[in-house]
């Protein structure tokens, strides 16, 4: 964290090893939630300005679930990749992979466009909940 010109504090290292060790992203009133679990006095606010000042620094990304209305919150992964959402549970299932490379080549080549990132979310139903029903 002082790497990036920040404090170590207890409040932003315990966000940033929730984030760590989480499977899927967080709102900020699930990280809120989280913190409480662990017997740490913190207030909402407190949380909403750690999380603004960690996005800031990049070290933590904020994602959005079409026509969910609320932002997630993860860790800054080093590795580019994507998201998998379910419909159903809206939960998240990271993508290692990313076929959108070549094709922001094709467009810089085409267009001299300078691609500086993108972003790609598939839409579907996980395991789980298709073996529930949910197929369409």
């Amino acid at each position: 964290m002082q790497s990036h010109g920040l404090k170590n504090t207890k409040g932003r290292n315990l966000i940033l090893e929730i984030l760590g060790t989480a499977k899927q992203p967080f709102t900020v009133e699930q990280l809120f939630w989280e913190v409480k679990q662990r017997d740490v006095a913190i207030n909402i606010s407190t949380v909403y300005r750690i999380v603004d000042t960690l996005v800031s620094k990049h070290l933590i990304t904020k994602t959005n679930i079409s026509g969910d209305n609320k932002t997630y919150f993860e860790l800054n992964r080093p590795e580019h990749g994507h998201h998998f959402i379910c419909t159903a549970c809206k939960q998240m299932f990271w993508i290692d992979d990313c076929p959108l490379e070549a094709y922001c080549e094709e467009i810089k080549s085409k267009t001299g466009f300078n691609v500086t990132g993108h972003k790609l979310e598939i839409y579907g139903y996980c395991p789980n909940c298709k073996q529930k029903g949910f197929n369409e």
